[in-house]
């Protein structure tokens, strides 16, 4: 299969008639790195390829408003990452009155497929769990992802200050929980 472009593909996302092998192109491009993405914020591997499946819905319906202003993956990880947050705030709200979700998945990191990793990978896992949801998100895109402070700017909708700052914060606590 020959390699394809962003450009046409984008291109192509536009035209009713190559559509929808353009979009199956977009997956077979995107879908391991999202659901990356996603699964480092979830933990549950099931629960990550069903919000995995609402990012690439969400996609295939919003196709049409991507006016280009961001490369295209910074869009398909803001939609990512905005279906992470709210799944995780949903689940949050479902476990208000039966206890701590993020108890709930640091015990899926214990028995998770996928997650596998030496004692020190599970402590550090742990403790990026101890993080509030968006500061774990920024820190994991910079961390795991490596991407820069204007990337993940441009994905989160926050300031590059903001996101150094936030970003430090979660370095100190992971520091601090891991010296325990």
């Amino acid at each position: 299969m020959k390699e394809i472009t962003k450009s046409t593909l984008l291109d192509s996302l536009k035209d009713p008639t190559s559509r929808q092998k353009a979009f199956t192109s977009l997956v077979s491009l995107y879908k391991s790195r999202v659901y990356g993405v996603v699964r480092k914020m979830v933990i549950d591997h099931d629960d990550a390829d069903d919000v995995v499946q609402e990012v690439f819905i969400k996609l295939w319906k919003e196709i049409d408003r991507y006016r280009g202003d961001s490369e295209l993956f910074t869009w398909i990880y803001r939609i990512a990452s905005n279906e992470a947050l709210q799944f995780l705030r949903k689940k949050k709200r479902r476990m208000l009155f039966s206890g701590d979700y993020r108890e709930v998945l640091a015990q899926h990191l214990d028995n998770a497929v996928g997650m596998d990793g030496d004692e020190i990978q599970l402590k550090l896992q742990k403790a990026i769990l101890t993080l509030p949801d968006k500061q774990r998100l920024i820190f994991n895109f910079k961390y795991y992802e490596e991407l820069k402070y204007e990337e993940i700017a441009a994905i989160t909708g926050t300031s590059v200050g903001g996101l150094k700052a936030s970003y430090h914060h979660a370095v100190k606590k992971i520091e601090n929980y891991l010296v325990k």
